[in-house]
């Protein structure tokens, strides 16, 4: 099994950027499509990206749209969301998340990934 750990996360003031960081090991990630997920206080967990295999294929939630970009280096088993553009709704828990399976349709509902990073706390100031 694959263990992740996630990293990056911090306080920034609105308009900022942060990059976290998704650490594989166990397994090869090349192995897992992934994906970031955050979760707010008093809020449920939401879809925030999703890359495929070799990154060929990613997705995004229309809230981070044009503002996060996922991207990953299977030769480093490493894993990134850059977020730039920081807004104070964009606070939360972010998890990095990998399953093996992938129907094409599905990137998006986090109980059909089956591995989880602990989480790392963003939060953006106004």
């Amino acid at each position: 099994q694959v263990q992740l750990v996630d990293s990056g996360g911090g306080l920034v003031q609105a308009g900022g950027s942060l990059r976290l960081s998704c650490a594989a090991s166990g397994r090869t990630l090349g192995e897992y499509v992934m994906g970031w997920f955050r979760q707010a206080p008093g809020k449920e967990r939401e879809f925030v990206a999703f890359i495929s295999w070799r990154g060929r294929s990613t997705y995004y939630a229309d809230s981070v749209k044009g503002r996060f970009t996922i991207s990953r280096e299977n030769a480093k088993n490493t894993m990134y969301l850059q977020m730039n553009s920081l807004k104070p709704e964009d606070t939360a828990v972010y998890y990095c998340a990998a399953r093996r399976t992938y129907s094409g349709t599905d990137y998006y509902n986090g109980e059909l990934y089956n591995f989880w990073g602990q989480g790392t706390q963003v939060t953006v100031s106004s």
